[in-house]
């Protein structure tokens, strides 16, 4: 991956970067830029996923799922208190992997709009 592609996408880890990178490496430079606004508008951080399961902790549970459109596992943390905080302790030690993989989502979505 080129410096310019790097610096398109700053505060990706190495494994989202990657991934990025291989969507977006035969594109020309508009259609990576383009690819590159949506992306980052649509992305959400690991770290505030992390803050959000933490929240559950205090009584909000299931603010980490409502953020990356799941819903349905939200309202049931929600009334379930985290599945009585289980649930919100198994977030807590992959809250990566559900950012990753929400971020996987959007990255397809940027790229099929980008090539529309």
């Amino acid at each position: 991956m080129d410096s310019e592609t790097i610096n398109m996408f700053p505060g990706l880890e190495m494994e989202e970067m990657n991934y990025v990178g291989g969507l977006i490496n035969n594109l020309d430079p508009d259609k990576k830029r383009a690819f590159a606004s949506l992306y980052i508008a649509k992305r959400k951080d690991a770290q505030m996923i992390l803050l959000l399961t933490l929240i559950g902790f205090l009584g909000f549970a299931g603010l980490q799922r409502f953020i990356i459109n799941q819903i349905g596992m939200g309202l049931l943390y929600f009334f379930t208190a985290g599945l009585c905080l289980i649930g919100t302790i198994v977030d807590l030690v992959n809250y990566r992997s559900l950012a990753f993989e929400y971020n996987q989502k959007m990255a397809q979505e940027a790229l099929a709009i980008v090539n529309m």
